[in-house]
């Protein structure tokens, strides 16, 4: 099957209601359906529709799940003379930084211990 190539005008201008079109790295997607589903809240999505996302999808790291999930929400690619040509930035993917090659094996314990001061000091405040 053939893909659907699309211009970044035609991506812009869409307002169907059942669709929202956004841009990741040359490749088209129609994230309507997972508007609610999306951790990051559907607003997110919503102010990405009609735009090139990639920089911003970049930045916030997603984990490996959600690249592979995502592959069903494409619909196509941009025309040949409107690509980028850009690759996901190597940075990092949510847990674990590819450059430091360390994840995030720190963080559950800073929460925890957030978690626990936060319940001290509430237990204090309401035995005073």
């Amino acid at each position: 099957m053939a893909t659907k190539l699309f211009t970044r005008s035609e991506i812009e201008k869409n307002d169907e209601d059942n669709k929202v079109l956004l841009i990741l790295h040359d490749k088209v997607y129609n994230v309507h359906p997972f508007l609610n589903e999306h951790p990051g809240g559907e607003e997110v999505l919503a102010e990405h529709k009609g735009k090139d996302a990639s920089e911003d999808f970049d930045d916030v790291g997603h984990s490996k799940d959600a690249m592979e999930l995502m592959k069903k929400y494409q619909v196509g690619e941009l025309v040949e003379s409107e690509r980028k040509n850009q690759p996901p930035k190597k940075g990092w993917v949510a847990g674990y930084n590819k450059e430091t090659k360390k994840g995030n094996e720190g963080s559950m314990s800073i929460s925890l211990l957030i978690g626990v001061g936060v319940f001290l000091i509430a237990a204090l405040y309401y035995l005073i």
